[in-house]
C-alpha cells in the first residue's frame, strides 16, 4: 500500500513517531537521572545501532553515494548533540515542560532556512515568531514567579535552547534523507554515527553504569529506532509542512508519561506557554494563500 494511495497513512506513522519517542524519553530521564545524560545517551545510540545494523545488512545494501553519505553524517553529528543536550534539560526539568520548550524549534527553522537556504520570511513567520518567544517567556516566568527557577533549571533550560537549534537544522536536513535513503538506512547510520561521535568525549564524560539502568536503556533503545522508522517512513511519503503539526501531540504523551514515571504535575503556566508556541508553530506551517492573478 502506498502513502499515495492512503494518505492518511504517513499522518499516522508521523503521530505513533512521536508517540514512541516521547516514551523514550521518558526511559531516557530515568537512565539519565541514574548514570548521568552523557553515558544514557551514548548507551542508547548503542543500543538501537545494535538493533537496527543487523536488518539494514540482511538486505545486502549497497553502500552510500558521497552525496547521501554526507547527509547522514550532517545529521549523526547533529542529532549526536541535539539529544545529548536535550537529555540533560530531562535531568533539570520536568518532561512536560521541556518538551513544551522543545516547540520552538519549528519557529527558529524558518530563520535558518532564511540564512541557508534563502527563503524570505512572511509576516506570519514573524508574528509566528513573537507568538512562540512570548510562550517560552510565559512558560520560564511561571518558574521564577513559583521560586523553582534555580541554577539547575536554568541549566536546564539554556541547554534544551541549544537543543532546540540543533533540531532546527535537522528539519532541513531530515526531509532531503528521506528522500534519497531508506528509514532502515537512516535509522542505522543516525544511531551510529551518532554514537560514535559522542564517544569522542568519553575520556571526560563517561560514568560506569549500573545494572539497574539496563532495562530502562534498552527499552530506551528499542523505542528510538521504532519512532526513527515511523518518521523516517512518514517524511518520505508526505510534505514536512503537513507533518509538522504531529509532533505537537507530544506534549500530551510527555503529560502523561511525566506523571506515570515521575508524579510530575502540569502548570497552567506551562500550559499558556504551549497554546502560544503550538499557536506560532501552526501559523508558521499552514499553507500560504497564492496571491491572485489577473486573467490573461
Amino acid at each position: 500500500m502506498s502513502g499515495k494511495s492512503h494518505p492518511l497513512l504517513p499522518f499516522a506513522a508521523a503521530l505513533a513517531g512521536v508517540g514512541f519517542l516521547s516514551l523514550m524519553d521518558a526511559f531516557m530521564k530515568e537512565a539519565a537521572l541514574m548514570i548521568g545524560a552523557y553515558t544514557a545517551t551514548v548507551l542508547r545510540a548503542g543500543i538501537g545501532a545494535a538493533l537496527i545494523a543487523p536488518v539494514w545488512l540482511s538486505r545486502g545494501p549497497a553502500w552510500p553515494s558521497g552525496a547521501v553519505l554526507k547527509l547522514h553524517l550532517t545529521r549523526g553529528v547533529v542529532s549526536a548533540f541535539m539529544a545529548l543536550t536535550f537529555f540533560f534539560a530531562l535531568t533539570r526539568l520536568p518532561l512536560a515542560e521541556a518538551i513544551a520548550l522543545s516547540f520552538i524549534a519549528p519557529l527558529i527553522a524558518l530563520y535558518l532556512a532564511s540564512v541557508l537556504l534563502g527563503e524570505v520570511i512572511s509576516r506570519a513567520a514573524i508574528l509566528a515568531s513573537l507568538l512562540g518567544f512570548a510562550g517560552t517567556l510565559v512558560i520560564v516566568g511561571g518558574r521564577i514567579g513559583q521560586g523553582e527557577f534555580d541554577e539547575g533549571a536554568a541549566l536546564g533550560v539554556a541547554s534544551l535552547f541549544v537543543s532546540a537549534l540543533l533540531y532546527a537544522y535537522n528539519f532541513i536536513v531530515i526531509r532531503r534523507q528521506a528522500q534519497v535513503a531508506g528509514p532502515i538506512e537512516i535509522t542505522t547510520f543516525h544511531s551510529g554515527i551518532g554514537g560514535l561521535v559522542l564517544l569522542t568525549l568519553a575520556p571526560f564524560l563517561w560514568e560506569t553504569p549500573n545494572s539497574d539502568a539496563l532495562p530502562a536503556l534498552l527499552a530506551a533503545g528499542a523505542l528510538t529506532v521504532a519512532g526513527s522508522l515511523s518518521i523516517a517512513w512518514a517524511y518520505a511519503r508526505a510534505e514536512a509542512q503537513a507533518l509538522v503539526p504531529t509532533e505537537y501531540s507530544g506534549f500530551i504523551w510527555a503529560s502523561v508519561f511525566g506523571w506515570l514515571f515521575f508524579r510530575e504535575g502540569v502548570t497552567l503556566p506551562t500550559l499558556a506557554g504551549t497554546a502560544l508556541i503550538v499557536a506560532g508553530c501552526w501559523l508558521a506551517t499552514r499553507p500560504q494563500r497564492e496571491p491572485a492573478t489577473a486573467a490573461t
